[in-house]
């Protein structure tokens, strides 16, 4: 059976992310990494913050701080947000990391021995008032294919178009503002992209067939409109620096690796990091070289697929060693706010540390999932998301745990109550329940999160009319035994459900589990013919009733979050 190693785009270390960041990358990759290993798959999820590069030395120099120092706390900041959304990450890492530092440094010198690195000599901008070279994204300006006025000097985030800072109209410095600049001679290395295109291709057409269109798409549009030559060397601070050993001068001259070159290599570095930090013996290369029996997912943004589909594979590719190569490429849309961007940067839309203060996290991974821009772009909209979880969480799933054990204490006690034999409205309940799991396994085996919500949904909603037949409340007055039954069978249910929602909702999963006094419950999924004979519970075990699972937004919650966070035509 194949090992199953999923990463996430890795967050940028300048603050916190928003929502869409979140649906983009991180969650959807836990959801999938949960369903694994509750099916009883090998996996590693692995992520990391990206530290290197502009965005980190600019929010540093706002922030009043050296560069490390921030980037060691906004690493807590973010990890402590992403433990609050119940991400279960097996390691997230760093990409200052020493492990990085030696592993990118050792592609580059494979890339130079293998003839696929060469120094250049290029023209840059230079700041006067700055004095200094400055690199991509310390220079702003008008993107030339699209008009947008705050395009970075590596790419265009609203039409996403990689650009060279020189493409910029109107260029300025991010640091000063100046646009006091000038062009003068540096060096630089390159990667000699052009020589791998034909390798790269040929890497796709053999495993980018079964991409979703949105992830092949791009990258095949990169490969269509030919590969550059890329330097992958800045004028910065912090970062990866240039080896001393292989290049002398530019090593002296502080020349440190582009961002976009080691935060890749940094999915191999955050694996190394799980191994180095681990009280037991781990074997982190087995994950990555000569690795035949490793699946590979990647989730990411669209924004990000060209670099992990082309530049990254043409990486390792010009290695020549036998690095592990993406497997299959989860790629997403754009979730936007009330049909504007949300953008960390210009600080519009919902932040993953404002979302947990207001609605526990439950609330969010089950809404963002159900809703995920898998196929096109999704708005979100409070009035969206307040029916959402109104319906499906309060309604359909938290009323029916409440109301079951409830009644059922009430009639029969603190024990699941034994009653009649089951019946015939049992037998196609659980046949229904069977088919519902088998179609939701089926979407997240195929990564389709919104269909898998929809199955699960329709998993809760069977259980509702299973009670709304039955009616245990009528049932009771004239035959106990068949009210009793209906209740055992409707807690089974309540048990399943805590099973198999756990990848989306896994505080609430956990909650509805401890209902339960069983012992050694460590039942992990459910089969098809457990499914059909809803026997988890016997008749006989203890239970409680968990607190309310999940609270109705009111008018007036609704009102508040929109005056916090706005909501309709201002927010777009």
């Amino acid at each position: 059976m194949a090992r199953h190693l999923i990463t996430s785009a890795l967050p940028y270390i300048n603050g916190i992310k928003h929502l869409g960041n979140m649906v983009g990358s991180m969650l959807p990759a836990d959801v999938y990494a949960r369903f694994l290993r509750q099916t009883g798959r090998e996996t590693l999820y692995i992520c990391a913050t990206d530290e290197h590069g502009t965005p980190a030395e600019l929010a540093a120099k706002e922030a009043g701080l050296p560069v490390d120092v921030f980037c060691a706390q906004q690493h807590e900041a973010q990890k402590a947000i992403y433990d609050g959304f119940a991400l279960s990450f097996d390691y997230f890492g760093r990409s200052s990391s020493p492990e990085n530092r030696e592993i990118t440094q050792h592609f580059a010198r494979q890339l130079q021995k293998n003839g696929f690195i060469e120094e250049r000599a290029i023209r840059q901008v230079y700041s006067l008032a700055d004095g200094r070279f400055l690199p991509d994204r310390y220079i702003v300006g008008t993107c030339p294919h699209c008009g947008y006025d705050k395009a970075r000097g590596d790419q265009c985030e609203n039409c996403t178009r990689v650009l060279d800072p020189t493409d910029l109209i109107d260029a300025r410095s991010a640091i000063s503002g100046s646009s006091d600049l000038e062009v003068r001679e540096t060096k630089h290395l390159f990667l000699l992209q052009s020589k791998l295109q034909g390798e790269v291709e040929a890497w796709i057409d053999e495993h980018g067939k079964d991409w979703p269109v949105l992830a092949s798409s791009i990258a095949r549009k990169w490969l269509t409109e030919g590969l550059n030559d890329r330097a992958i060397t800045r004028d910065l601070d912090w970062g990866v620096p240039v080896p001393e050993d292989t290049w002398p001068e530019l090593a002296a001259e502080g020349k440190v690796f582009y961002v976009w070159f080691d935060a890749p290599v940094e999915y191999l570095g955050a694996t190394k990091e799980w191994a180095d930090q681990a009280p037991e013996s781990r074997d982190w290369k087995s994950w990555w070289y000569q690795a035949e029996d490793v699946r590979y997912t990647q989730f990411m943004a669209k924004d990000n697929v060209p670099f992990h589909t082309v530049m990254f594979p043409a990486t390792e590719i010009g290695t020549r060693e036998p690095w592990k190569k993406v497997d299959y490429v989860k790629a997403f849309n754009w979730l936007t706010y009330y049909g504007g961007k949300f953008s960390t940067s210009q600080k519009r839309g919902i932040f993953t540390d404002a979302a947990l203060e207001i609605l526990p996290a439950d609330y969010w991974r089950y809404f963002l999932i159900a809703n995920a821009p898998e196929s096109d772009d999704t708005s979100f909209t409070w009035e969206h998301f307040t029916t959402s979880v109104n319906k499906d969480l309060a309604d359909t799933l938290g009323n029916f745990v409440n109301r079951v054990l409830s009644f059922s204490r009430k009639r029969f006690g603190d024990e699941v109550p034994a009653g009649s034999e089951a019946g015939e409205a049992e037998a196609a309940l659980g046949r229904e329940i069977a088919q519902l799991l088998g179609e939701y396994e089926e979407h997240m085996e195929a990564l389709q999160f919104r269909k898998a919500a929809q199955a699960l949904r329709a998993l809760w909603s069977a259980g509702n009319a299973y009670l709304e037949t039955k009616a245990p409340w009528l049932e009771i007055k004239t035959d106990p035994d068949g009210a009793a039954l209906t209740l055992r069978t409707a807690m089974n249910l309540i048990h399943l459900y805590s099973v198999v929602s756990e990848p989306f909702i896994p505080a609430s999963a956990a909650a509805m589990r401890s209902a339960f006094a069983l012992e050694n419950d460590t039942r992990t999924w459910v089969t098809a013919d457990e499914a059909m004979s809803l026997s988890f519970v016997p008749a006989g075990t203890a239970f409680t009733v968990p607190p309310v699972l999940f609270a109705k937004i009111t008018e007036d919650d609704l009102a508040a979050y929109r005056e916090r966070f706005g909501g309709g035509e201002e927010a777009a």
